[in-house]
């Protein structure tokens, strides 16, 4: 989830601060080049010219503010629109990507973004070069494969979007969403969905590296609720939705 200077953001304490787009110095990105042959992963200077060939791509990867995942930018559209959550293999049915990366021993869940994927690893004790090379050797062969990376019957997560059914306050707190909150969050390779307005209460679903983000209570009650309750004074707290696989996890 976001860290407490996106909180801020996210209050407008601050002013919006520049992430990097693929090709850009980051301190927490590392760039790495793969070959299809090889399949042996290098770290290239912050801040390289390069062309994309055929037979080969480049992968960045970045933190998120959850240490059990990890941010993976291709370079390219992984989504056209929206998001798509996978939180095991039975639910990968639909992404012939997100399949592939589940086979990867150690992979937990998969979230697809516009341009990035967050994978989250199962065992906190693994760490991440082990799990590394694995990751951008599925990454680079799929893109480089042509198949796509959903089923043209699967749609991406748009419970945000307004529709006719909703009365003033919900259209305002879906609008707030889309705008301000979700770009931040899914910055940190997560995503934020609206599940209902009742009583005062905005029900919400963490996805990504927001589902089991140390921060998360911070963010929902520091961050969103306080925005919402500045735009939307008929708000009076946001709750976050769990599913039974999360509960489980959290009493783990």
């Amino acid at each position: 989830m976001a860290t407490y200077r996106q909180v801020g953001k996210l209050l407008g304490i601050s002013t919006r601060l520049a992430r990097p787009v693929a090709g850009c110095g980051y301190q927490s990105t590392g760039l790495h080049w793969l070959s299809r042959n090889t399949k042996v992963s290098n770290i290239w200077p912050q801040n390289p010219q390069w062309t994309v060939p055929g037979r080969t791509m480049f992968v960045q990867t970045q933190d998120t503010p959850n240490p059990n995942s990890l941010k993976f930018l291709p370079g390219c559209t992984v989504l056209e629109a929206g998001t798509m959550n996978f939180a095991g293999p039975r639910d990968a049915y639909c992404s012939p990507l997100a399949r592939q990366l589940f086979r990867i021993d150690g992979v937990k869940s998969v979230f697809l973004g516009n341009d990035f994927i967050t994978i989250t690893k199962a065992d906190a004790n693994m760490e991440w070069k082990v799990i590394k090379p694995d990751v951008f050797a599925t990454i680079m062969d799929f893109f480089t494969s042509g198949l796509p990376v959903v089923n043209e019957d699967s749609k991406p997560n748009a419970d945000t979007a307004p529709s006719d059914d909703d009365d003033e306050v919900v259209a305002m707190i879906k609008e707030l969403l889309d705008t301000r909150i979700r770009p931040t969050v899914q910055e940190d390779g997560g995503d934020v969905l609206y599940k209902g307005f009742e009583d005062g209460i905005v029900k919400l679903k963490l996805q990504g590296s927001c589902t089991s983000c140390p921060s998360s209570i911070v963010t929902l009650k520091s961050g969103i609720q306080n925005m919402l309750q500045f735009y939307v004074p008929e708000v009076e707290s946001v709750e976050q939705v769990k599913d039974e696989e999360e509960e489980r996890d959290a009493q783990v």
